[in-house]
């Protein structure tokens, strides 16, 4: 219901001449083709792989899961839980993208940037490579730990003034590509030496869906969940956090509270999708601003709608991966990186180009209200110099 309540909150129409007629939302048109898209995708997923099927027969295979028939067995043995992953670690980056954003008023913070990813992942092959931790749920909750580290640790020294000089969105992703380069470091140092950790885990340095079982989401579920519900409670306090700190805090928003509460939401989703699939960046940099295009930028649309076009990006990447080098496959954080990395250089030389605009015009202010200020306190007006 706080999804649908907060999709109602749109106020443009597309209606008919002259306003008239029947009117619907960019956010409803925007949910119905997400949706849309997400359903023909998930009918795609049961039919891709090495053994392909009928997109007809991969239906019945799904809807009859007691038929005595190939497309059923092996569909709800490996396509099944492989889907269900996919919709849940979308949904789950999607939404932790949305709420680094807001909460950095930064749109380059993402989960795999700012290497609260990285975090889990590290966190997870110390405990596989070095403790020799197998359990499913133990490996959740060292993703869980790693993430909260990473976040937090990036988010405090990111967002700290230390070099006034010094942009704020450049210092949160300098911070996050070096802790994601240490992380990264460690990961790839215990898998490379440890033959368990790299046969068995080698999806946590790039991130893969393969052979996902029915117990890791379910076991992911609850922390997805309640990272999603305090995301939806957390929607008014951060679009009052995005007026500033003060202008929040005049308002009554607990600024501090809602800091804390943000950043369980984000380590609860980042954790949990990535003991499921390992790091897969970039999905949380470019469903958020592909949904502002589409349906602006109040973060009460771009939240609920990511659930939508989070899964519909990490299911579509999965199965490109799956065709693309057939009868292997590229795991799907290859191909989001693929997609994603054209997406941050073009947010990049965006913000350099809006970046110089406002500097120049900031500079020709000034210019000129120092030519108009000039003639009167020079000399020649009589006054006298100020020093």
């Amino acid at each position: 219901m706080a999804a649908v309540r907060a999709l109602s909150g749109s106020s443009d129409q597309l209606g008919g001449k002259n306003g008239k007629g029947p009117s619907i939302s960019r956010v409803t048109i925007a949910l119905i083709l997400g949706c849309l898209l997400l359903v023909f995708l998930c009918a795609l997923s049961f039919a891709v792989g090495s053994r392909m099927f009928a997109l007809d027969r991969s239906v019945d295979g799904f809807l009859n899961p007691d038929a005595n028939t190939i497309e059923s067995k092996l569909i709800w043995a490996k396509r099944a839980p492989r889907t269900a992953a996919a919709l849940l670690v979308g949904a789950a980056l999607a939404v932790s993208g949305v709420l680094m954003q807001a909460l950095s008023r930064n749109p380059l913070a993402e989960p795999g940037l700012l290497g609260v990813n990285s975090g889990a992942a590290a966190s997870v092959v110390v405990g596989v490579g070095v403790f020799g931790v197998s359990s499913p749920f133990v490996q959740l909750w060292l993703a869980l730990l790693g993430s909260g580290v990473a976040a937090t640790l990036v988010f405090m020294m990111g967002l700290v003034d230390s070099k006034p000089n010094l942009d704020s969105t450049a210092r949160l992703v300098l911070t996050g590509v070096a802790v994601n380069a240490c992380l990264g470091t460690i990961t790839g140092v215990i898998t490379m030496f440890n033959s368990k950790a790299f046969d068995s885990h080698r999806f946590w340095v790039v991130g893969s869906l393969e052979n996902r079982t029915f117990e890791q989401v379910f076991s992911a579920l609850p922390f997805v969940a309640v990272g999603l519900v305090l995301s939806f409670m957390l929607i008014g306090p951060l679009r009052a956090l995005a007026l500033g700190e003060d202008a929040a805090a005049g308002l009554g928003v607990p600024v501090t509270l809602v800091r804390a509460a943000t950043i369980v939401a984000i380590m609860a989703l980042c954790g949990a999708s990535t003991a499921i699939a390992g790091p897969i960046g970039f999905v949380g940099l470019v469903v958020p601003h592909v949904i502002r295009l589409l349906a602006g930028a109040d973060i009460g649309r771009v939240l609920p709608l990511s659930l939508v076009y989070g899964p519909v990006l990490v299911l579509a990447a999965d199965i490109l991966g799956r065709v693309l080098v057939m009868p292997s496959e590229l795991e799907v954080g290859i191909v989001t990186a693929f997609i994603g990395a054209p997406v941050l250089m073009l947010l990049v030389m965006h913000l350099s180009t809006g970046s110089r605009g406002a500097k120049k015009s900031r500079m020709g202010a000034k210019a000129q209200a120092h030519d108009e200020a000039g003639p009167a306190h020079s000399p020649e007006h009589g006054h006298s110099p100020v020093f």
